[in-house]
């Protein structure tokens, strides 16, 4: 929102983490202020990932309504992000990755018990 955190702030707080050692920055937009305006949609905010992981040169995690395999696929093999963090869709969906190796085509086995 006006007057808010930006993202050019959001890349140079993360520039500076990078060099005290921070290794992953979570990119979220946060959603905390409730008269924005955010067009919410599968992968919203993928380009803010995208962004920091270029312009500070640091691992970021893309958040933001990631449900299908093949869009968290897209998101790493494109390069968007180094990782896609799936916090609500976990708790909805555990087997989500056992679910998603097989749409993605990838034979998986379930782990020693």
């Amino acid at each position: 929102t006006d007057g808010g955190w930006n993202l050019d702030e959001a890349v140079e707080l993360s520039r500076r983490l990078g060099a005290l050692g921070v290794d992953l920055v979570d990119c979220s937009s946060g959603g905390n202020v409730a008269s924005a305006r955010i067009p919410v949609k599968p992968g919203y905010q993928v380009p803010f990932a995208e962004r920091i992981r270029q312009a500070a040169a640091v691992a970021t995690g893309a958040v933001g309504l990631i449900t299908d395999p093949a869009d968290a696929d897209a998101i790493i093999r494109g390069g968007q992000a180094d990782l896609v963090l799936l916090a609500r869709e976990m708790l909805r969906d555990p087997y989500w990755p056992l679910r998603a190796a097989g749409v993605l085509g990838h034979e998986v086995s379930w782990p020693s018990q």
